[in-house]
């Protein structure tokens, strides 16, 4: 039997850029203080000392000329693959990102591929200052253009990486650095499946909890709590919410019948209520209680001292659960 070996998510994130950098030649990464300091989270460590600083790129600190480089050199035939430092600083860039990387392959008729990734660390739950636990999903998943994924474990950053640097299109990699130390066994010698596809990690029958990201193991711990009690919980991470992989939400609501999703981002107009609505029109007859969610509040992100107040931790989304399952 082999043994793969146990990897962190930022170790596997590193492993995937080493890769694909042997793969494509014309790639080459972009970001603030990610090459001779190897990045704030050291993800990209090493890889300008081996592959030189032509190729991993020191830049100012200017996040919307730093993508707007990026689109550039794509249009001249590179592959970049962008790091904004915290997920609160990408706002600076949000115009070159929805304006012309989402746009311009359309706008083009067709004509013309992006294929650049911007890879975001985001969420909260590391205690840090202001600007620096956005979850701004839902302004990209919102934005046609732009595929928008996020992994929840070692193997799945490794895996979603290397197939968002090979897409042509433009990918917005969302890494949950509150899991950067978190470790999987990883097999880099098979894929695990389609970068859009959802996964069913935890198998049951009373209820569906659909998550990504972050909260995936906040989730799992929540359905091992409510098997103590004889409750079945069925946990799917999307991965995927650009495109979205309602086939797989679909097929376990229908087993189940009642679901509640759980995310970082704020509950008001966020990911949650596409989500919802999406599954009750496709699953209207088999309901058996409103769909629930859980997440953040509608409210700026609070100082640290009361992050664990205003994320959706264990005891919010096992509540949810035992609220969809009294209906």
């Amino acid at each position: 039997m082999t043994i793969f070996p146990t990897v962190t998510v930022a170790g596997a994130i590193n492993q995937a850029l080493r890769s694909a950098m042997e793969a494509h030649p014309k790639m080459l990464l972009m970001g603030e203080d990610i090459g001779r300091l190897g990045g704030v989270f050291r993800v990209t460590d090493q890889l300008q000392r081996d592959f030189g600083e032509d190729r991993v790129l020191d830049t100012p600190l200017a996040e919307s000329g730093i993508v707007g480089t990026a689109i550039g050199l794509a249009l001249r035939g590179y592959r970049p693959v962008v790091e904004i430092q915290f997920d609160g600083f990408v706002f600076p860039a949000f115009d070159q990102i929805v304006t012309q990387l989402a746009k311009l392959h359309a706008r083009s008729m067709g004509k013309i591929r992006l294929p650049i990734v911007i890879r975001i660390p985001y969420g909260g739950g590391i205690g840090a200052v202001e600007h620096h636990s956005e979850s701004p999903e839902a302004y990209f998943a919102h934005t046609a253009g732009l595929k928008v994924v996020t992994p929840a474990n070692a193997a799945d950053a490794y895996w979603m990486l290397r197939q968002a640097i090979d897409c042509d299109d433009p990918v917005v990699f969302l890494e949950p650095k509150r899991r950067y130390h978190e470790k999987t066994r990883l097999d880099t010698g098979v894929a695990p499946g389609p970068l859009h596809r959802a996964r069913v990690v935890r198998p049951g029958g009373d209820v569906t909890l659909a998550c990504y990201g972050p909260m995936v193991q906040t989730c799992l711990d929540v359905a091992e709590a409510a098997a103590a009690e004889h409750r079945s919980v069925e946990v799917v991470d999307l991965r995927s919410l650009s495109p979205l992989d309602l086939d797989t939400l679909v097929e376990s609501m229908n087993r189940t019948g009642r679901m509640v999703i759980a995310h970082e981002a704020p509950v008001y107009f966020g990911p949650g209520a596409e989500i919802a609505a999406r599954v009750t029109e496709r699953c209207f007859y088999r309901v058996e209680a409103p769909v629930l969610r859980v997440g953040g509040y509608h409210t700026p992100y609070p100082p640290s001292r009361l992050e664990n107040d205003y994320l959706p931790g264990f005891n919010r989304v096992l509540d949810a659960v035992d609220r969809v399952l009294a209906y």
